[in-house]
């Protein structure tokens, strides 16, 4: 049926698809795979189709232990479909890690306009409140203690970046921080023209938290050149930014780093080779030396 997905994720995936009357759109037949879109390092995609296309993801790793809310998610994509920002959610079942979207055909060849991607993150942040928030402290505590769990060892350039990471997070917690709803992996990845505009995808980090933490992941995690981080941050502010700002943003670029090599360094088959973990490590080293 669908031979590239472990046996346990294909079984949810014919439960998920045989749930198809339940789903919030008016089907007449079963859904049929298309193919597999994404086997991804934490879940699986897979494009089916009943008279219109569908994305199916299942989770590959447990939400719960990554301080993520499914119910958050859910409730939030059915915000941002309404406000035109995500594609439209169809189905939810937590017991079997499934969620349902519509499919969004991409369009060829359209290239990344980071004032597109200013006025999405706009958008995002004018979402409603929600009970769920993002710690980044838990969260970086949660993946240290996964690693000690594994009993696996980081190097050197990564242990000694562990304090000035807890010093400045000590910092953020000694004044109070402006919250929105924020996506939390607006990475290009998940970002999509479709239809002639810019779409958010993958929306299962989305949390209460720091807009300056959403602009830094993606300036960090897009590896954007200084002319376009400046581009982005001056059309989502609709101004230059002051001195204060810009300390932010480098600041919460110097926490993703650290979250994001964690986050790898903390998987159960770790896919970053020992090359790719030192130039993450000595990039993030560099940034925590300007603060």
């Amino acid at each position: 049926m669908a031979p590239a997905l472990p046996r346990h994720i294909q079984l949810k995936l014919e439960q998920t698809l045989a749930q198809w009357p339940q789903w919030h759109c008016a089907l007449i037949r079963a859904p049929s795979i298309v193919r597999v879109l994404t086997p991804g390092i934490g879940n699986f995609s897979v494009l089916v189709e009943s008279g219109q296309r569908f994305v199916v993801r299942i989770d590959g790793l447990n939400p719960t232990a990554n301080g993520l809310s499914r119910q958050t998610e859910w409730r939030t994509l059915e915000e941002a479909h309404g406000a035109g920002l995500a594609p439209h959610p169809r189905y939810f079942n937590p017991a079997l890690g499934s969620l349902v979207c519509d499919y969004l055909a991409p369009e060829d060849a359209r290239g990344q306009n980071i004032a597109d991607v200013a006025h999405l993150l706009r958008a995002i942040h004018q979402l409603p409140a929600r009970h769920h928030r993002l710690d980044l402290a838990e969260r970086i505590l949660r993946y240290e203690k996964q690693l000690e769990h594994r009993d696996r060892t980081v190097g050197d350039e990564v242990r000694g970046c562990k304090d000035k990471v807890s010093e400045l997070l000590y910092g953020i917690s000694q004044h109070a921080v402006e919250t929105v709803l924020c996506h939390n992996d607006l990475l290009r990845a998940n970002r999509i023209y479709s239809s002639g505009r810019l779409w958010a995808l993958d929306w299962e980090y989305c949390a209460m938290g720091s807009p300056w933490y959403d602009l830094a992941v993606v300036v960090n995690g897009d590896s954007l050149a200084d002319t376009d981080s400046d581009a982005l941050i001056e059309t989502y502010l609709g101004r230059a930014p002051n001195t204060r700002e810009r300390d932010a943003l480098h600041l919460y670029g110097c926490i993703y780093r650290y979250l994001e090599l964690l986050w790898y360094l903390a998987l159960d088959k770790p896919v970053l080779g020992v090359s790719a973990v030192e130039e993450k490590s000595a990039a993030l080293k560099s940034m925590l030396a300007q603060c």
